[in-house]
This record gives structure tokens, C-alpha cells and sequence, in this order.
């Protein structure tokens, strides 16, 4: 695949934002102390729809299927 991976030191969560932002909108929906093992794969379907449907300022307010959708038409 020739992807670069990097691992953030453990507790430093300034290091990666993006993943702590994730995090954030997905606690929105799920508190911290969910168990998932309760959580029917109906429910996280859902969350994860409504996360990649929702418009982000950073992907100049186009929501992350949008930007997927185009980048995978650019490739083909």
C-alpha cells in the first residue's frame, strides 16, 4: 500500500487532534463509559452514517462521503 504510519506516545493526545475531534462527535452519541458489546451494529451503522453525512469546515464544509465519493472518481 506504501502508507506511512506514526504512533502517538501513550497519554500525549495533543499529538494526533484529529483523533481526539473523532473522539469528541463520537462521545456525542456514545458517552466514554459505553459498553459497545451493548450496542446493536443497527446503532453504530447509524452513528457512523450520521458522522460521515455530517459537513465538516475543514473539508471545506463538504462532508467526508462527499470528499470520499470524489477522490475514489478521481482514481477510476
Amino acid at each position: 500500500m506504501g502508507a506511512k504510519s506514526w504512533f502517538c506516545d501513550p497519554n500525549s493526545t495533543w499529538q494526533k487532534g484529529a483523533i481526539e475531534n473523532i473522539n469528541k462527535r463520537i462521545r456525542r452519541y456514545l458517552p466514554s463509559n459505553t459498553d459497545l458489546t451493548q450496542v446493536s451494529q443497527a446503532h453504530l451503522t447509524a452513528l457512523a452514517h450520521n458522522l460521515n453525512a455530517t459537513p465538516r469546515k475543514c473539508l471545506g464544509f463538504n462532508t467526508p462521503a462527499e470528499v470520499l465519493a470524489s477522490l475514489l472518481q478521481e482514481a477510476a
